[in-house]
């Protein structure tokens, strides 16, 4: 079993950062992709960006340039870096882990950005 804890949401104003994490646990394999999802009120989720344990990253075009996403495998932990912050970026953060055709979830963070 895969156990995964989000932390580091929070309320930021336009412009503002945020550092959100999600540390992994349990039996978690070498080749793996984690990444954060968000779900806006009235919106479908989507996925804000992802990295393999290889390294390579996707990341939605909204965030490119603003988000950075990396990882610490000794670790098994995720980080996402939230710069130049925008209130359409208000939404529950969910950490994700996939393995071996099998996926995992956070519990979920709340980031609220205030104009």
């Amino acid at each position: 079993q895969v156990q995964l804890v989000e932390s580091g949401g929070g309320l930021a104003q336009t412009g503002g950062s945020l550092r959100l994490s999600c540390a992994a646990s349990g039996s978690i394999f070498s080749i793996n992709v984690m990444g954060w999802y968000r779900q806006a009120p009235g919106k479908q989720r989507e996925l804000v960006a992802e990295i393999a344990s290889s390294g390579s990253t996707y990341y939605t075009s909204s965030v490119k340039g603003r988000f950075t996403i990396s990882r610490d495998n000794a670790k098994n932990t995720v980080y996402l870096q939230m710069n130049s912050l925008k209130p359409e970026d208000t939404a529950v953060y969910s950490c994700y882990l996939n393995q071996r055709d099998s996926g995992y979830w956070g519990q979920g963070t709340q980031v609220t950005v205030s104009s």
